[in-house]
């Protein structure tokens, strides 16, 4: 099917606004023209990550421990390779795998640590548990432990053979982060704090269109992906991203307005879909995104 159109039997729901990938989990990433999305998801997205020496896959969802790594930005040089320039006084890049890397973001973060393109086995993701009703399960809020940082965290691990948290592509919508604004216009509902791959331009829709597409597949652009299920937030969307400046107040306004039940987790405070890959294809700016069946 020719990029531009919408198949038989689809609704037409936008068009694609934005697509950005992190090529380094957790540090800041770069906006694209177009995407190749694949079985692993957008190419280039996720495709390394920092470890350290207790088998944890740094994540900025644990920001006392991981949060540093937002002030470090990761693209995709033009030979394929990954460049992660340190937000530091000297402005220095490094190539991700590199010994320099790894000793720099040693220093940043204070203990031993490496950047790695190999996911490890069952690896370790940490998660500082939200203070506010909806910010995580129940039962995963009662298992909470305490570790040396002073952090309530719960622990899980990246989506197998990943540094995936769960899907591989993660959307939003103008309307969700729209609806959050005009309700709360003291908060910043930048797109850029949820970390998107697509950024879905939904016109005039109003409310969270997100939540009608569970189960059903989205033809965007040339590809065609499925929605798995509702994104649960973190801490992450309230913490300073590049020029944005922290707002802590931000995830408990969400809160407020949009918790959805996930799985068996109960009522969580959603913005945005987890999808996978059904048909790969090319994403770009403008493509017409359609919802099918």
């Amino acid at each position: 099917m020719a990029t531009g159109t919408v198949a038989t039997g689809a609704a037409a729901t936008g068009t694609v606004a934005r697509i950005r990938r992190y090529p380094v989990k957790s540090m800041l990433g770069e906006d694209l023209a177009a995407g190749v999305f694949g079985g692993k998801g957008l190419a280039g997205d996720r495709v390394f990550a920092v470890l350290d020496d207790a088998g944890a896959v740094g994540s900025a969802k644990h920001p006392r421990k991981w949060g540093p790594l937002l002030s470090c930005r990761s693209t995709v040089g033009a030979d394929g390779t990954v460049r992660v320039r340190v937000a530091s006084p000297d402005g220095a890049e490094y190539i991700a795998g590199s010994d320099e890397l790894d000793d720099r973001l040693s220093r940043l973060l204070g203990r031993p640590v490496v950047v790695s393109d190999k996911p490890p086995e069952n690896g370790l993701l940490e998660r500082a548990v939200p203070e506010y009703e909806g910010g995580s399960p129940r039962a995963a809020r009662s298992a909470a432990v305490t570790d040396a940082t002073g952090t309530a965290i719960t622990s899980g691990h990246v989506a197998a053979g990943t540094f995936f948290d769960f899907g591989p592509v993660h959307v939003v919508t103008t309307a969700s982060l729209e609806a959050l604004r005009r309700r709360h216009p003291d908060h910043d509902f930048d797109a850029r704090r949820f970390r998107p791959n697509v950024v879905i331009d939904t016109g005039a829709r109003d409310g969270f269109p997100e939540d009608e597409w569970q189960g059903r597949r989205i033809r965007i652009g040339d590809a065609v992906l499925q929605v798995m299920v509702p994104t649960p937030r973190c801490v992450i969307p309230t913490l300073a991203h590049d020029e944005l400046p922290a707002d802590p107040g931000l995830m408990r306004a969400a809160a407020r307005e949009h918790r959805i039940p996930v799985f068996d987790m109960g009522p969580l405070t959603c913005v945005g879909v987890y999808l996978q890959i059904v048909e790969p294809g090319v994403v770009r700016l403008g493509d017409p995104v359609a919802v099918e069946g």
